[in-house]
């Protein structure tokens, strides 16, 4: 059996329908899905939980801790759920990112 595993990401323009990929080996499975919200990301997780057997949520630093609670009550106690956090640079870095994207002309 494989281990399963799902990495979702935010941006305010995803269309998680769209906004997403799949690497597999014959021992590892791993989603990855870009969300808009706290709402999508919830549907995801639950959806691919009940059709994919997921084992593992990864969440990227924009997950707040109040997202983080939500999602593990979600997914239920036989999934592990993690965030993808750093020390301060690593906090720090994506953060200021992700405000110039979203704030770009281009968004």
């Amino acid at each position: 059996m494989a281990f399963k595993a799902v990495f979702l990401a935010h941006a305010s323009d995803a269309e998680p329908e769209k906004d997403r990929n799949l690497i597999e080996t014959s021992t590892y499975k791993l989603f990855s899905v870009v969300v808009k919200n706290q709402a999508q990301a919830v549907k995801e997780c639950k959806k691919l939980v009940k059709e994919e057997g997921i084992h593992s949520v990864l969440l990227c630093p924009g997950f707040s801790d109040r997202n983080v609670a939500e999602i593990t009550e979600a997914v239920g106690e036989n999934v592990g759920v993690a965030v993808a956090r750093g020390g301060s640079p690593g906090r720090r870095v994506p953060a200021e990112v992700r405000v110039r994207a979203y704030s770009s002309p281009d968004a």
